[in-house]
């Protein structure tokens, strides 16, 4: 994990993992402009601010200045239920209510981080474990709506986007198969410029925009204007922060596990945390919805076996790189979603197999483990598969419940303590001193 490798090979690395998350942070600022309604020169200022935050976060998570970062090799970037959030206060107070929002979430994480951190203990395999394949399912659909669509929106199943999607996968498989060394260990990378070569033969791509504007575009501090903070308008993204911290706990034990480094939960995870909440009070003042650590890389990490941390920090390089170069962020923009959906399936569907690896390590043969594991995933998964199952309850339960993976922590960890830490202390004060022969049989 420490070994720094050739530099040609250490950012050729770097490339493969800026190539499978770069589609996100597109997406994130595409839908914000979208949603807000805003100007093509201010979305593609969001853009390169997306890029370069997400490449200073990346350098933070795998170097680990003093106390920020786990020194493990993670990638950073926006989107997912934050987004969201972001997108909701933007549009209910204001957008520079919602920028302070981000800005105070951060602060808020600084805070409750000491308390936070003395829970952790509470946290073993078996709910990792759980958060980890509830993370990976929903990471999962994720990638295939990037294939398929939103049911009931038009284009919805294209067979020419599933042909792509399914056709990367293929081409992730064979490269995978036939290729040693070097070469497998770039398939996911060389399945993903396959699909979009596919995607080229069959006239799917537009590379018409990607040679307009200018060569260098440069973040712009507080483009909408100072932040406004709002403790009330800010209450459901600071909310959702604790779970994103139960997430960063997960994600930073698996990829402990994935790169072979035997770390301590208390000193690592925190500072996995502040890595976030630091990115995240920057991106505040450029625009941008929390930042997080991604889940993608870690699969990377595992499927093409190169651990070293220095190749995300490469990554976080190019992102940089790719903020200030204006031509390079439109041509990655000009890869169809349904190339990025194919290999993002793969990917995530690896973290998925990651937690159940957790979970098997975690004494499931216990009745006890097996039950908080199955009314975990129950609850866990339900808004994933069945969306808008909580559409009738009020706007700020329903923010939380909705994530899935912030139930399936929550519940994991309480059941965990009442069936393993509280009801033995109970059966213990109740047992007698010398019980009978057939109490000692049960």
């Amino acid at each position: 994990m420490d070994e720094s490798r050739p530099l040609a090979r250490i950012v050729l690395f770097g490339i493969q993992h800026v190539l499978v998350m770069a589609a996100t942070p597109i997406s994130a600022i595409f839908l914000m402009s979208a949603t807000l309604r805003l100007d093509p020169g201010l979305t593609v200022n969001l853009l390169s601010a997306a890029f370069v935050l997400s490449g200073v976060g990346s350098l933070i998570q795998s170097l680990g200045p003093w106390k920020f970062g786990p020194r493990l090799p993670f990638v950073m970037l926006p989107g997912g239920a934050p987004l969201i959030l972001f997108l909701a206060i933007a549009e209910q107070h204001g957008i520079r209510t919602a920028t302070g929002a981000v800005v105070l979430t951060a602060a808020f994480c600084f805070v409750v981080l000491p308390v936070f951190s003395r829970l952790l203990r509470f946290f073993p395999a078996l709910v990792i474990g759980t958060m980890i394949v509830i993370v990976g399912v929903n990471l999962v659909k994720v990638g295939a709506v990037l294939v398929t669509g939103r049911p009931g929106e038009p284009g919805f199943a294209n067979p020419t986007n599933l042909l792509l999607g399914m056709a990367t996968i293929g081409f992730t498989v064979v490269f995978y198969l036939l290729f040693t060394g070097l070469l497998r260990q770039l398939a996911v990378m060389l399945g993903l410029l396959a699909g979009t070569v596919l995607a080229a033969a069959l006239g799917h791509i537009d590379f018409g925009g990607a040679a307009d504007g200018g060569l260098l575009t440069l973040p712009e501090l507080m483009p909408f204007g100072s932040p406004q903070f709002n403790l009330v308008a800010a209450l459901p993204l600071m909310l959702y922060s604790l779970a994103s911290m139960a997430e960063a706990t997960g994600q930073t034990v698996i990829n402990a596990e994935a790169v072979g480094k035997e770390i301590d939960p208390r000193d690592a995870v925190p500072r996995t945390v502040r890595g976030d909440a630091l990115t995240s009070l920057f991106g505040g003042f450029f625009g941008l919805p929390l930042m997080v650590t991604s889940g993608e890389n870690i699969g990377i990490v595992r499927v093409t076996g190169v651990r070293s941390r220095y190749v995300t920090a490469a990554a976080g390089v190019v992102l940089i790189a790719i903020g200030f170069c204006a031509p390079v962020t439109r041509a990655i923009s000009v890869v169809p979603s349904a190339v990025v959906g194919g290999t993002a399936m793969v990917v995530f569907a690896v973290i998925t197999v990651l937690g159940v690896q957790m979970l098997g390590r975690s004494d499931l043969d216990r009745h006890t483990s097996t039950f908080v594991c199955a009314v975990a995933l129950a609850l866990g998964l339900l808004p994933i598969l069945v969306p808008g199952v909580y559409a009738g309850f009020p706007p700020n339960l329903r923010i939380l419940l909705e994530s899935g993976v912030a139930v399936g922590a929550f519940v994991a960890a309480v059941l965990n303590i009442l069936f393993h830490h509280v009801r033995p202390r109970f059966a213990t004060g109740r047992t007698p001193t010398h019980p009978t022969p057939t109490e000692g049989a049960r």
